[in-house]
C-alpha cells in the first residue's frame, strides 16, 4: 500500500512514516507539510491513500482535498487530526473523504488505512457516534424526484443511522424480508451498490 503523509508538524509526519513503514505493509512515497504540498504530491505519486491533516498553515487539508477530488473523484483521502470539530466532520464527509480519524486513536490508523484501501469509508467511533446527530439538522430534501416512496425514504433514513435490516423491521413493524425487498428497490432506483452507499447518498443530499 503506497501512502503520502501530509502534516504541518514535520516531526509528526516523520513519526507516522516510521511507525507505518514498520508494519511492513505500507510504503510512504512522500511526506509534506501543507495543503499545497498535498495536492502536488498526490499528483506526483498517485498514492493508494492520502493521509492528511486538516488544520494547517495556508491551505487547509479540507481545501486541498476538495481540489484533489475535483480532478480525481476516485482519490482516497483519509483525514487524521487532533480536532473533533463538528464543522470539520460534516465538511470532510460531504466533500467525499474516505475517512476522518483522530490522532489520539493511534492504534486505529493502520487498520483505517487498510479499510480505506479496500473501498470502505472510515469515521472513527467518536465521529460515527456523532455523525447522525450532526447531519440530522439538514432540511428534508425533495426525495420524490428520485422516484422514492415515503416508506422507502423512511428506510433510507434508518439505514443512514446505522440500523440493520432486523432493527429497521422492528422500528417500522415490517418483516425482515419486506425490508430486504424495499432495500433492493431503493438500490435499483438510485443505481447504488450497497447500504453504505445509501447512507452516503442520504448525507450528501
Amino acid at each position: 500500500m503506497k501512502i503520502v503523509v501530509i502534516d504541518d508538524d514535520r516531526l509528526v509526519a516523520l513519526s507516522l512514516k516510521t511507525i507505518l513503514e514498520n508494519t511492513g505493509k505500507i510504503e510512504i512515497a512522500a511526506i509534506g507539510t501543507s495543503g499545497e504540498e498535498g495536492i502536488a504530491l498526490y499528483e506526483e505519486h498517485h498514492p493508494d491513500v492520502l493521509l492528511m491533516d486538516i488544520r494547517m498553515q495556508g491551505m487547509s487539508g479540507l481545501e486541498a482535498g476538495e481540489k484533489i477530488l475535483a480532478k480525481d473523484k476516485d482519490a482516497k483521502i483519509l483525514y487524521l487530526t487532533t480536532f473533533s470539530d463538528d464543522e470539520y466532520i460534516v465538511k470532510a464527509f460531504r466533500l467525499g473523504a474516505k475517512g476522518y480519524i483522530l490522532k489520539q486513536d493511534f492504534n486505529g490508523i493502520e487498520p483505517a488505512l487498510a479499510a480505506v484501501m479496500n473501498g470502505q469509508r472510515v469515521f472513527g467511533d467518536t465521529v460515527m457516534d456523532r455523525l447522525p446527530e450532526l447531519m440530522s439538522e439538514k432540511k428534508e430534501p425533495d426525495y420524490s424526484k428520485y422516484g422514492l416512496t415515503d416508506k422507502e425514504w423512511d428506510i433510507i433514513k434508518l439505514i443512514a443511522k446505522g440500523l440493520s435490516n432486523k432493527e429497521i423491521a422492528a422500528e417500522m413493524y415490517l418483516g425482515e424480508g419486506t425490508v430486504r425487498n424495499y432495500l433492493s428497490q431503493i438500490l435499483e432506483k438510485l443505481s447504488l451498490r450497497d447500504r453504505t452507499q445509501v447512507a452516503v447518498f442520504y448525507y450528501n443530499l
